[in-house]
């Protein structure tokens, strides 16, 4: 008996990576989800379960070379075939730049970048053979504009989308569609609900990015015919100035 493709979700929160983990479970993939700490990890599995899907949830550093690699071995040698990967670790602080130190820096850049680069090498190992494969990564608006406050996420994430616009290039030739996808608003989650009410009173208006739709696009993504692919998305609320 064949085995359920896989979707390894690398970051799956409470909304963006829990609501992609979600939809493509819908669609009879098998769910890998990550974070450091597995535990977190399941009110997430039994929502999915309870919901026909399968899933399966993972503790894992990211930002460890060893991590990555064990989790990718693992993962193709007892539960399947990695079809696509989601990185979606965010790593957003805000420290003036004479404040920020040493530590936060490299810290932001880790999980931001060399986790990045780390978990899309892997796929790439892994899909290069079978011809096939999708690598979403989950950028921001400091992907591509720095702002006051933001000189480690900016850093990172120019980065990171550098990195995805060099794997397009290298693995589309090779059948692997590798996609970036700029997150530029805020998102429907309780630390914009707590910390920006003004904002979040937005919702209703579609003012703020809901991660179902999110994850709708991301799936889109992942369908697209090999004569049409994106490699860089812009999503943002209708009412959001850029």
């Amino acid at each position: 008996m064949s085995r359920q493709p896989l979707a390894l979700v690398v970051g799956a929160g409470d909304a963006t990576g829990g609501a992609i983990a979600r939809r493509f479970a819908r669609e009879g993939f098998t769910a890998c989800v990550t974070r450091r700490n597995k535990d977190s990890l399941a009110p997430l599995v039994q929502a999915i379960e309870a919901d026909g899907g399968k899933a399966l949830a993972f503790g894992c550093d990211a930002r460890s070379e060893e991590a990555t690699v064990q989790l990718f071995k693992q993962l193709e040698q007892d539960h399947g075939e990695v079809e696509v990967l989601v990185f979606n670790i965010g790593a957003n602080v805000f420290f003036g730049i004479t404040d920020t130190t040493e530590r936060v820096y490299r810290k932001v850049w880790e999980m931001g970048a060399l986790a990045g680069f780390l978990a899309g090498r892997e796929a790439a190992r892994v899909m290069l053979p079978r011809k096939r494969g999708t690598i979403i990564f989950t950028g921001a608006t400091a992907s591509i504009r720095g702002g006051s406050g933001f000189s480690a996420f900016a850093s990172a994430k120019f980065a990171l989308r550098a990195l995805a616009q060099s794997m397009a290039r290298e693995l589309g030739p090779q059948g692997i569609h590798v996609a970036h996808s700029i997150i530029d608003g805020a998102i429907d989650t309780d630390f914009i609900r707590t910390t920006f009410p003004e904002t979040y009173a937005l919702k209703d208006q579609g003012g703020i990015l809901n991660p179902e739709h999110i994850a709708e696009q991301y799936w889109q993504l992942h369908q697209q015919p090999k004569d049409c692919w994106t490699q860089e998305l812009d999503l943002r609320p209708w009412m959001e100035t850029f």
